[in-house]
Parts: C-alpha cells; structure tokens; sequence
C-alpha cells in the first residue's frame, strides 16, 4: 500500500517543497494566471541566492521561489510583469546593498545578473513542457539559453561536468548560460523506525523527497509520518518499484538482515550518491560480510557508510538524524567518500 501526499496543486503526490520553478511556472500558464521565470545567472560578491536559483511570477503578482533572499524580489517582480506583457526576456542586474544584505544574514552586499523569460513569450511552452517532463522522468538535462537573444534548449548528454558538480552558469563566451536540471534529491528510507521520523523532515527541509519503506503496517503509518509517500511492502520490491539513481540516497535502519540486507544489495548494484546503515562497527563488519558472500567486492562494500552519519557523538534519534543528514550533504558535495 502506498500513501502519498496529493496537496501539490503543481504534481500529485510531490511535496510543494519539491515541486520546481519549472513545474509551478507551467501549472500556473496553464490555468490562464501567466507565469514568468526569473533565474540568477551569475554572481560576485556576497549573493543570497547561488547561481541558478529561480523565482517564478504569475501575471497576478504571486511568486513562488526567491532570487535574492528578499533584497530584490520586489523589483523584479516588477520586471517580470512588463515581460508577461511585451513577451520579451530581460537580463536584469542588481548591486545588493550591505545595508540589504546585512537584513538577510549577510556580512556584506554583492551583485547579482537575472535572466526573467516569459513563459509564452521568449520562452515557448512547449519548451517549458519538454524541461518539465524530463525532471517528472529523472532524466538529467540542461537548459541552455543565449542572454542576448534569449534562444534556448533543452538538451540531453550535455555539459557533464556541469551535471556531476550540479553547478549552473554562463559559458567562457559570455552569452550563454546553462541551468543544470538533475533530478530532485531523494531520500529512500528502509525502516519507519524513530530515527526515520527525525530524519525525513529535515530531509525534507534540504531538497529531499522522501520515500519510507517498511513491511510493518504498525511502523509505517501515516499517524507517525504524515504527509510522507510510504511503501508498505518488502524493501527488495519496493526499491525495485522506485528505481535507485545518483540523485538517491538510501538510509538503511531496521538493524534487522531481513529487512536492511536486500535494499542495501539492491542499492549497491545501483548508482545511489549515498549509501547508508544503521548498527555498531561489528554489526557493520557482519554486514560486509554478508555483501561479500552475496558476490559483491571491496569497491562495491567500501561505498557503504556504516556506522551511518558523520561521528558527532549523537545521542538519541534526533541528533543521530542530524549526523547521517550531514554526512549525506558531504558525500553529495564532494566533501567525504
């Protein structure tokens, strides 16, 4: 059985969260409200916002996202309407001032450049259509776009580079920025067990989509995980169900073989960023084992972090959540294994 949260007015069963400028842009054009993109593209100094966050704009003035942490929203609001109304994109360029700045958490002021496109304007819909299908279907692509002519593409098999360091940004010529679109971040959880509900929330916080499997109706509830998509069935099928990719973590903490040991052989036939399983260093050591026996190699056991989470000394499910939270951000950011 599978319990999903259907509030989303932008896709069934994605948390608002994690639903993408892209996704709420198209709904809201859709519905006849207009919609308008605005993307930071580049840079310097002190921005709030790291290249490629997005805003979008309805033609009624609602916005979703942000560019600027606040600083500039107003402003580009504005713009953002006269391009709904003239059908033209703009590149927009903002000194953000330290007084500004200090108002958002930041020490000193910067400069950022902002791409706004009209959705039915300078950005054709069915283009709009083309980048949302492929983030639905967990296809990394890149949306490339020309700042002087606002010409732009979806492409695929693109900018790898870019791709594996999710790092958006205009080209050495100047005129063409490429917004990377990997997959939303997914967490898949084995075990509804008191860790997992520390742990999905704050997931959820960082850009996860969270996904709790466990066999045992009385663990997984929606009383104990609300508004949490939740697999009632054996990890093996579930994962299989899913499909593991680079942009999922998986988290294994039932402590119980039965359970933990065929999502983790199913994980590590896969390319999941992350690999992570509950237990002490014996118990890790018996797992490794296990792998081993099951015909997997060194390479393949050394991928997985056990005991999960950074070494914080954690106590109590909360903190322990907070330790394979930070260890899942360093790995995914280059920063550890």
């Amino acid at each position: 059985m599978t319990q999903t949260d259907d509030s989303s007015p932008v896709s069934a069963g994605v948390p608002p969260s994690i639903a993408s400028a892209a996704q709420t842009a198209l709904a809201w054009h859709r519905a006849g409200r207009g919609a308008a993109l605005a993307t930071v593209v580049q840079t310097w100094g002190s921005a709030p916002r790291r290249v490629g966050a997005q805003l979008v704009v309805s033609g009624d003035g609602q916005i979703e996202g942000s560019v600027s942490g606040g600083c500039v929203e107003g402003a580009v609001v504005l713009e953002a309407q006269e391009a709904l109304a003239d059908g033209r994109h703009r590149v927009l360029e903002y000194g953000v001032s330290d007084g500004d700045a200090f108002a958002v958490g930041l020490a000193c002021g910067g400069t950022i450049r902002i791409l706004v496109e009209p959705v039915g304007g300078s950005m054709p819909v069915d283009l709009l259509a083309n980048l949302v299908a492929a983030q639905k279907a967990r296809a990394q692509v890149a949306y490339e776009v020309n700042l002087t002519t606002g010409n732009g593409a979806v492409l695929r098999g693109v900018y790898p580079e870019r791709m594996r360091l999710d790092r958006s940004g205009v080209e050495e010529d100047g005129e063409t920025f490429v917004a990377v679109h990997n997959p939303p971040l997914r967490l898949v959880v084995v075990g509804a067990v008191h860790i997992a509900q520390a742990l999905v929330p704050m997931a959820v916080l960082a850009g996860y989509d969270p996904v709790v499997i466990d066999p045992r109706a009385a663990f997984a509830s929606p009383e104990r995980f609300p508004s949490v998509t939740l697999l009632e069935d054996w990890p093996d099928e579930a994962v299989a169900a899913l499909g593991l990719d680079a942009r999922t973590a998986l988290v294994l903490l039932t402590h119980d073989p039965k359970l933990d040991d065929p999502a983790l052989a199913a994980g590590l036939r896969e390319k999941c960023f992350y690999i992570g399983a509950l237990g002490s260093k014996r118990t890790h050591a018996q797992r490794v084992e296990r792998m081993v026996a099951a015909g997997f190699g060194e390479q393949d056991t050394a991928r997985i972090h056990g005991p999960v989470g950074l070494d914080i000394g954690a106590a109590g499910p909360a903190e322990i959540a907070i330790a394979i939270l930070a260890e899942m951000t360093a790995v995914l950011r280059g920063k550890a294994r």
